[in-house]
């Protein structure tokens, strides 16, 4: 299932968050403009501000402002992997070599921070307090769902519930508030509202534990970064803490040194015992249970083109191989 299917109903919109995109990029500075510019431009999926489109346009939405706060759940999202890939020491994103790695750790810290302010200058332009209350708490969660991660990291007693809380403040929140400030800008009903926030929880969700699938799974040419990336960072993500609680003691002790110590000398022998205990079947399980339940929440709304849109996004999220 193609992304450009799910966005033929909202092209006309995605082109026009496209251009305040571009425009809101303007900066007197020039390396800014180019860090910005470069991690923009860099071939992301635009699935947050898809969302709130997809939501605006599901509740019946009939301005422009969902252009412009689009284009802000975008920008959050992009100073977030400019600070991540600085976090994380990566060198590959979607392909291409990451901007810390092209213009420096500074340049990408900063540029983030310049994201981040020109986002919320976007959202005090709108005038909306819901819509500011909703971004300026998750733009908060998503920052404790980063250090969260980082105490996580190199510690193989992180257990399921740990986990997925990284995952529901890391990643899943700007979802939800994507999807959440769509429904408020077509002020929709209190159940309505609920239904899309809920929507926006259980797909993020999904989505994180399909790409923690990935990281032992996919095709490099087609994900756009290394294999066993977050081994190689010591993260304990789903596939290992199942693979630790399910595996023989030999296999445990394997994915524990290998969470603990980091880099990629256990991959081989780690990958091996995630295929023999079935933890990616698990994982994906996990990640199909979220996403039905992401299509349950949508329930309150009425049919639409734009409902069933939605629908289609929360089945690509799992059935996807990048």
């Amino acid at each position: 299932m193609a992304l450009d299917k799910l966005y033929s109903l909202i092209g006309p919109d995605m082109g026009a968050v496209d251009a305040v995109i571009r425009r809101q990029l303007h900066s007197d500075v020039v390396l800014v403009r180019q860090v910005a510019e470069y991690i923009i431009n860099s071939g992301g999926k635009r699935l947050r501000p898809a969302m709130v489109l997809l939501a605006a346009g599901a509740v019946g939405y009939q301005g422009v402002e969902h252009h412009n706060l689009a284009a802000v759940v975008e920008f959050i999202h992009t100073a977030t992997l400019l600070h991540d890939d600085v976090v994380d020491e990566s060198d590959l994103r979607r392909g291409r070599e990451t901007a810390n790695n092209l213009f420096g750790n500074a340049a990408s810290v900063l540029v983030g921070d310049f994201l981040y302010s020109r986002s919320f200058q976007m959202m005090v332009a709108t005038g909306n307090m819901g819509v500011m209350q909703v971004l300026a708490n998750a733009t908060n969660i998503i920052a404790e769902g980063e250090v969260l991660q980082l105490m996580n990291c190199h510690d193989a007693n992180v257990d399921e519930t740990r986990y997925l809380q990284v995952i529901h403040y890391k990643t899943a929140k700007l979802f939800e508030a994507a999807a959440q400030i769509g429904a408020i800008l077509g002020q929709a009903s209190p159940a309505v509202e609920a239904g899309l926030t809920a929507y926006g929880m259980h797909l993020g969700t999904a989505f994180q534990l399909i790409d923690d699938v990935l990281d032992y799974s996919a095709d490099e040419a087609e994900t756009g970064k290394h294999l066993g990336d977050d081994l190689a960072e010591g993260k304990p993500t789903l596939p290992l803490i199942y693979t630790m609680e399910h595996g023989s003691p030999e296999q445990a002790a394997c994915v524990r040194h290998a969470i603990e110590e980091g880099g990629r000398d256990d991959f081989a022998k780690v990958l091996a015992a995630i295929r023999t205990t079935g933890a990616l079947d698990h994982t994906r399980k996990q990640a199909d249970v979220e996403s039905q339940a992401a299509i349950r929440a949508l329930d309150t709304l009425p049919a639409s083109q734009y409902k069933d849109s939605l629908i289609e996004l929360a089945l690509f999220a799992v059935a996807r191989s990048y």
